[in-house]
C-alpha cells in the first residue's frame, strides 16, 4: 500500500494562487519602497538647492512609471494572449527585477552626474511598463483557475498581495530607521529595502517556473495579436474610457494613502520616520482586512 501523500485540491488551488501572486506582490513592494524613501533619493538622484524641487522630481520619476503602464498592459497583455499566461508572468517578473536592481545599485548623482537619474528613470520606466500588465496577468490567470461561484474571492488576492507588500516595505523600514541613525538611512540606508526586493526575486522566479497554464487559455482557438487588441479597444472605446477613468480614481486614492503617507507625514507633519512608516502599518493592514 502506498504511503505517498497527495495535495488535496484546496491545498493545491492555494498553493496556485500563491505562486501567481508573489510577483504581484515584488511589484507592488517596490512602488511602495520608491514611495518611502522619496526625500533620501531625491538628495541621492536630484541634489537641489531647493528641497521642495528636488522631491517633486523624484516624485515626477515615480510618476513616470504610471504613464507607461498603458503601453504596457497593450503590448505585454497582447504577449499573455499569444504565448500563455505563466510564460508573460514570468516575462513581467525579469522586467520589474531590472527596474529595482537599477534603483538599488546606480550610484549617486554626485558620482556619475546626470547618468545617474536617467538610469533610475530608465528602471521605473521598466517597473512601469511590467507592471501594466502584472495587474491584470495575475487577475485573468486567478479568474481561470477559480472553482464555480468564486472568481471574485480568487481575483482579490490580487489586491491582498499588494496589501501584504504595503505592510511588508513598512516594516522593514520601521526596523532599519531603529538599527540606523537618520544620517546613514539618507546616506545609503535606503537602497536596503531595494537590494532586499533583488534578493526576492530568485525565490520567485523559483515557484513561478512550476506554474501551469491554465486549461481556459489552452482551450483557446484563436489568440488575438497586438492589432486585433487596437482594433477592439477602438470599437469599444466607451468601455475602455469609464475603465481608465475607474483606474485612475482608484490608483491616485490607493498610491496616496500608501506610498505617499511616508513622505507626508516627515516633510509636512514633521514626524519622526518610524512615526509614519507605523501609519503605513496599520493603512495596509486595514485595507487588507477591510473586505472582511
Amino acid at each position: 500500500m502506498s504511503t505517498a501523500s497527495h495535495a488535496s485540491p484546496s491545498e493545491s488551488k492555494f498553493r496556485t494562487v500563491f505562486r501567481v501572486t508573489s510577483g504581484n506582490f515584488l511589484e507592488m513592494y517596490d512602488f511602495m519602497v520608491y514611495g518611502y524613501y522619496a526625500s533620501a533619493i531625491a538628495r541621492t538622484y536630484f541634489p537641489s538647492e531647493n528641497a521642495f524641487a528636488s522631491l517633486m522630481l523624484t516624485l515626477s520619476v515615480f510618476g513616470a512609471g504610471f504613464l507607461v503602464r498603458p503601453l504596457g498592459a497593450i503590448i505585454l497583455g497582447a504577449y499573455i494572449d499569444h504565448h500563455g499566461r505563466r510564460k508573460g508572468l514570468m516575462l513581467t517578473l525579469g522586467l520589474m527585477a531590472f527596474g529595482t536592481l537599477a534603483v538599488a545599485v546606480v550610484p549617486g548623482y554626485a558620482t556619475i552626474g546626470i547618468l545617474a537619474p536617467a538610469l533610475v528613470l530608465l528602471g521605473r520606466l521598466l517597473q512601469g511598463f511590467s507592471a501594466g500588465v502584472e495587474l491584470g496577468g495575475v487577475s485573468v490567470y486567478l479568474s481561470e483557475i477559480a472553482t464555480k461561484g468564486n472568481k471574485g474571492f480568487y481575483c482579490s488576492w490580487q489586491s491582498g498581495s499588494q496589501q501584504v507588500a504595503v505592510v511588508f516595505a513598512a516594516l522593514i523600514g520601521v526596523f532599519l530607521n531603529r538599527l540606523l541613525p537618520a544620517d546613514q538611512m539618507t546616506a545609503w540606508g535606503w537602497r536596503v529595502p531595494f537590494l532586499i526586493g533583488c534578493l526576492i526575486v530568485p525565490f520567485l522566479f523559483l515557484i513561478r517556473r512550476s506554474l501551469k497554464e491554465t486549461d481556459e487559455f489552452l482551450a483557446k482557438k484563436h489568440r488575438p495579436t497586438v492589432g486585433e487588441i487596437f482594433r477592439s479597444m477602438a470599437q469599444n472605446w466607451g468601455v475602455v474610457l469609464g475603465g481608465m477613468g475607474m483606474v485612475i480614481m482608484t490608483t491616485v486614492s490607493f498610491y496616496m494613502i500608501t506610498a505617499y503617507t511616508p513622505t507626508f507625514g516627515k516633510e509636512v507633519l514633521k514626524l519622526s520616520a518610524i512615526d509614519t512608516l507605523i501609519v503605513t502599518v496599520c493603512i495596509g493592514v486595514s485595507n487588507l482586512i477591510e473586505p472582511l
